[in-house]
């Protein structure tokens, strides 16, 4: 019985909720023998329901079940779970305690639904140790349907407890634990009753550095410090400031995709979020990963107060900085702040006599980002150059001078040159096609 079994679980025990802990229950009322017939069959299409809703949101098909209990045994945070992320595995007292758990685990892997055969049809159960998901390369899926199917062909082929828990071992230390196994950027709930801090971020713009046309020099600067930081070197939070559309946001997203196989995530943070960011930092400032806040258009006007937390934060709080967390942010200031004349002029700032004071306190922010990084719009030439790119890579198929007359004519209408405006222009042309 799976209660029986479970009871023994001394790291992975079901949580209230999951589908483990349905899984037990449903058994257990259906062997009481209190239910009539369709309640009993109830119980058991309610958990069937369950492993169905999983393989939807996970983009997975195949034997729900094993695949379901590998996903909790990769995403449960427990005590030994965050011990393998910390650390080579060895065969140190944690390792030693969790040996009966993986050859639970591997038990219930096997289980036969026998108890719940009786109460539905038999050809139901098969569905699910058997299930075909058509939509599993959904965008909805993210990488986690991958993940789950690598490891659980892997342990298809161990002939042993201790191989079993050695394949888990190194994807604890390779990927880690919990969300941040099958997710690379996160974003922050607004909503107080969410349980969860951290939400996945599962359809992310695949771009990556090649595709940006241009901008060697700020592409370079910034990959060497994230490079830096990746690898445990010494490295600044960056501000990546400049024209609106010249590519500050997707050098970002490159990031993001050039490196998560490296321990790279991503938390993005808005700017009414600030509040959370202490919590933010504590949540994952222990964790195997190298964390980028990332704020985006990041600007302050004269009476918002909130950039007080953020320089905080970045540099000036009693607690000692976590070596895996850096901000980066992009603006279209390079002061971040709002700054008026009457700033420069002590008569006129609200009786404020040392006028210095007051222009060093709206700039200081953006002192504390030790790198910035400018990004202009680009010059015409720069311009077609990218327009010429993007429109080979969708394929158009175009006379060059028609191209680029047509490029010019849409950068009048469409807010002038950037990386932003040919990119919708190339949009538009193959959305024509």
């Amino acid at each position: 019985m799976l209660r029986e079994e479970t009871n023994r679980l001394l790291f992975f025990r079901p949580s209230r909720g999951s589908i483990l802990n349905e899984m037990i229950e449903a058994e257990e009322r259906c062997r009481s023998g209190m239910l009539d017939e369709s309640e009993a069959a109830a119980a058991v299409l309610s958990v069937m329901k369950e492993l169905i809703a999983f393989s939807l949101d996970k983009g997975i098909d195949g034997n729900l079940w094993e695949n379901y209990l590998v996903s909790h045994m990769l995403t449960d945070e427990n005590a030994y779970t965050l011990s393998r992320e910390r650390k080579i595995p060895s065969e140190d007292s944690f390792s030693i305690l969790a040996k009966d758990d993986f050859a639970i685990m591997r038990r219930l892997m096997d289980y036969d639904f026998e108890e719940f055969r009786k109460h539905v049809d038999d050809s139901l159960i098969e569905e699910i140790l058997h299930f075909r998901n058509d939509a599993r390369s959904s965008e909805h899926a993210g990488a986690a349907g991958e993940i789950i199917s690598e490891v659980l062909s892997q342990l298809h082929d161990v002939k042993s407890d201790e191989a079993f828990k050695k394949v888990l071992d190194e994807q604890y230390f390779i990927r880690g634990t919990g969300e941040y196994a099958y997710n690379d950027a996160f974003r922050i709930a607004d909503d107080d009753n969410d349980h969860r801090l951290f939400k996945p971020i599962r359809a992310i713009d695949e771009v990556t550095f090649a595709d940006m046309v241009g901008y060697e020099l700020q592409k370079g600067a910034l990959i060497r410090n994230t490079l830096a930081f990746i690898e445990g070197r010494p490295a600044n939070n960056v501000l990546l400031y400049g024209d609106s559309g010249s590519g500050k946001s997707t050098s970002i997203k490159a990031l993001l995709n050039e490196y998560a196989h490296r321990g790279l995530r991503i938390i993005e943070v808005h700017k009414h979020q600030f509040k959370y960011i202490s919590e933010i930092i504590g949540a994952i400032k222990n964790r195997n990963y190298r964390f980028i806040l990332f704020i985006d258009d990041l600007s302050f006007e004269e009476f918002e107060i909130e950039y007080k937390y953020l320089k905080a934060v970045i540099e000036g709080d009693m607690e000692v900085k976590s070596d895996n967390i850096l901000i980066y942010a992009t603006s279209n200031r390079r002061h971040l702040i709002r700054e008026t004349w009457s700033d420069k002029n002590d008569m006129t700032h609200n009786e404020d006599i040392h006028r210095s004071d007051t222009v060093e306190e709206k700039t200081s922010l953006s002192s504390r980002f030790g790198v910035t990084i400018y990004f202009p719009s680009p010059d015409r030439a720069e311009y077609h150059e990218i327009v010429r790119s993007l429109a080979e890579e969708e394929g158009i198929d175009m006379d060059e001078q028609e191209l680029l007359v047509k490029a010019d004519a849409w950068e009048i209408r469409h807010g002038g040159v950037s990386c932003r405006t040919a990119r919708q222009f190339v949009d538009y042309l193959a959305s024509a096609e």
